[in-house]
């Protein structure tokens, strides 16, 4: 009886470590797959702020063309005189 009992706990611990080592296994695969997705919204961020700088400049460009734009010598159709067949 004593042979037998030191061996029942030793499956239980054997059977333990195997469901240890399968848990451990499936959190590192998780933990690599969370990095991989930090990693490509990172990047996705990144470009991001780069197109929104692009663009803000762009914008800030085209606020300042058209300030120093003199104004047009033509005039609205409110100011135009009606044609002379009127």
């Amino acid at each position: 009886m004593t042979k037998n009992m030191t061996t029942v706990p030793s499956v239980l611990n054997a059977e333990l470590m195997n469901e240890l080592d399968t848990r451990i296994v499936d959190l590192e695969s998780k933990v690599a797959f969370q990095d991989d997705t930090i990693e490509s919204l990172n990047d996705a961020l990144s470009q991001q702020q780069q197109q929104l700088a692009q663009i803000t400049y762009k914008m800030n460009h085209m606020v300042e063309r058209l300030k120093s734009m003199q104004p047009s010598n033509i005039a609205t159709q409110d100011e135009e005189a009606p044609p002379p067949h009127y």
